[in-house]
Order: C-alpha cells, then sequence, then structure tokens
C-alpha cells in the first residue's frame, strides 16, 4: 500500500510542472505591439479545451487567400458570458481584432470579433487584451 501511495505521488510530483506549462499565459504567446485586424470568413470552429480556435479566411486585393489560426478563451468561460458554439459558424463574415503570435505566424489571439451586421463578442480570456484598449482591459459585449 506504501509503495502504491509513494508511486502515485512520485507520479504526481513529476507530472504536475509539465501540467502548468502546457497552458500559456497571453504574455509568452502573443506581442501586444502588433495588433491585427482580419476581415475574412470562418472556415472551422474548434470549440474545445483548453481554448476555443476558428480559423478565417482573408482574401487581400488580388484575391490572394490569408489563412488565420484565431485562438479564444475556454469555452466554459465563454459559456458563462453568453458565448456558445452556435455563435461563430463556417461561413460568416467576421472581422477579428487581436494580437498576433511572437512567432510571426499567422496565429493570433481572439480578442473581438465583429459580425457583418455590427454585434460583436469578446471571445479572449479574460487575461488578453484588445487593441486600443489599455492592458488588461475588456471589451463589452453588444447584443
Amino acid at each position: 500500500m506504501k509503495a502504491r501511495w509513494f508511486g502515485f505521488l512520485l507520479c504526481s510530483v513529476l507530472a504536475g510542472p509539465f501540467a502548468a506549462l502546457a497552458h500559456h499565459s497571453f504574455s509568452a504567446e502573443y506581442d501586444d505591439t502588433k495588433p491585427v485586424k482580419v476581415n475574412g470568413v470562418v472556415t472551422k470552429v474548434e470549440w474545445l479545451n483548453p481554448h476555443i480556435w476558428f480559423y478565417v479566411d482573408e482574401k487581400d486585393e488580388n484575391g490572394n487567400v490569408t489563412h488565420w489560426a484565431f485562438s479564444g478563451g475556454a469555452p466554459g468561460q465563454l459559456m458563462r458570458r453568453g458565448i456558445t458554439k452556435d455563435v461563430i459558424q463556417p461561413g460568416m463574415t467576421v472581422k477579428v481584432e487581436g494580437f498576433r503570435a511572437k512567432d510571426g505566424s499567422n496565429n493570433a489571439n481572439g480578442a473581438r470579433v465583429t459580425f457583418s451586421d455590427g454585434r460583436n463578442v469578446f471571445t479572449a480570456s479574460g487575461e488578453d487584451r484588445v487593441p486600443g484598449q489599455a492592458n488588461g482591459a475588456r471589451s463589452e459585449e453588444k447584443k
């Protein structure tokens, strides 16, 4: 019994740091000096823990398509704000504001999503930022 308990304790101690590293803070992944505004069509939505991801294709004036991936808050956190998985759907035209990933890829945090009818939702985590607002300021959702 003691050996089992010791084995459990040892595994917990060794696995703990890896679990902590699996989740990242805003400043670890995104650059708050590089805001992005992307206008395009939602191609895919992944409503999974620990963060939702949604993908947007943006066309430039020459018809070239840039594929963007946006990270949002945790599904439970968003649902408590009234944002369900039905709010952002493939095929919708949206404007997404956020901050680009530090690695320069076309990944960003999706802080605010504005729909073609003018409604917007704050899709980021609570500690995330919205371009044009003081650090840590949260956007108010318009219904």
